[in-house]
């Protein structure tokens, strides 16, 4: 950790300093930084990065702000088989954003969509999750990879079908993404009308991100462990956040948004691509402290 000869001293604030945070002299700082860099339009300007390490950085720029008693869930980017063509293996479509939007549910929006679509999946579960996650890699045939981002939404407030389940009785509070999945897959009508339930229908453009970049989130591409989606109406995107929950203390940055995150506190952390990466984030739900940085 720099000695007094190597931090500047921060301007006085009223505020406490970041070290005063559990955790902050143990945290790599700077892979926080790396996350913090992909922000477009850094008001700090170049200058602010020059020649300085990670905890120079920030303890000259921040002071925490207000703690908050915070929400923590994880989200990940999918990896799921697709086809450029509609066949009988693939036949759902995912759709890109009509010219002007759309607003019809979720249970009518499909007709209304013809001629937008963009891949084909498997079955309406792959297409129902890739929505909830707001990103995906869809692995063609030829060994191609199509990378989807988010494009727009249909304007309907997304619904937790888990939450209903739980609360008819279906299932208990330990419900998994996996235990979900086979029983909407179990019976398919049945399936299909307890996902309709959930008004809410994102569509998706194709993005072209460098290899090894994360998914493109509301703000940039996001990093794994790094990158929080939240509630932009509460936590400005950009702004760096140090976060307790489930044993990890934390610097992230607000990069994202979900239509499910919403309110002071509330963060939706991301874990990376794939099937581990979604197991881990299925296991995120917990209550901690979200601690964000302001601007000195």
């Amino acid at each position: 950790m720099p000695g007094p000869a190597d931090t500047p001293a921060a301007p006085r604030t009223g505020r406490p300093s970041l070290s005063a945070l559990p955790g902050w002299d143990r945290d790599d700082l700077n892979a926080a930084l790396a996350a913090f860099r992909q922000n477009p339009d850094d008001p700090l300007g170049p200058a602010a990065h020059a020649a300085t390490d990670a905890r120079s950085f920030f303890a000259r720029h921040f002071a925490p702000g207000p703690t908050l008693r915070g929400r923590f869930t994880g989200y990940y980017e999918p990896e799921i088989a697709g086809s450029r063509v509609r066949s009988a293996a693939f036949p759902v479509p995912v759709h890109a954003c009509p010219a002007g939007g759309i607003s019809l549910p979720r249970a009518e929006i499909e007709p209304a969509l013809a001629g937008q679509e963009i891949v084909w999946l498997q079955d309406e579960v792959d297409r129902f999750f890739l929505q909830v996650q707001g990103s995906g890699r869809i692995r063609l045939k030829c060994g191609d990879t199509l990378r989807l981002g988010y494009a727009g939404g249909n304007g309907h407030a997304y619904r937790s079908i888990g939450k209903l389940l739980i609360a008819r009785g279906v299932f208990g509070a330990d419900l998994s993404a996996d235990r979900l999945k086979a029983w909407l897959r179990a019976d398919a009508d049945r399936g299909r009308a307890v996902m309709h339930e959930n008004p809410s229908y994102v569509m998706f453009r194709v993005v072209d991100l460098p290899k090894g970049s994360g998914p493109q989130g509301s703000l940039c591409p996001v990093t794994v462990g790094r990158s929080i989606a939240v509630d932009p109406t509460q936590t400005p995107l950009g702004t760096p956040v140090w976060i307790e929950v489930d044993g990890m203390a934390r610097l992230v940055v607000a990069q994202d948004t979900g239509s499910a995150i919403t309110g002071a506190g509330r963060a939706d952390i991301f874990f990376g691509t794939g099937e581990a990466a979604g197991v881990a984030a299925g296991r995120m739900n917990h209550e901690g402290r979200f601690t964000p940085l302001i601007r000195r």
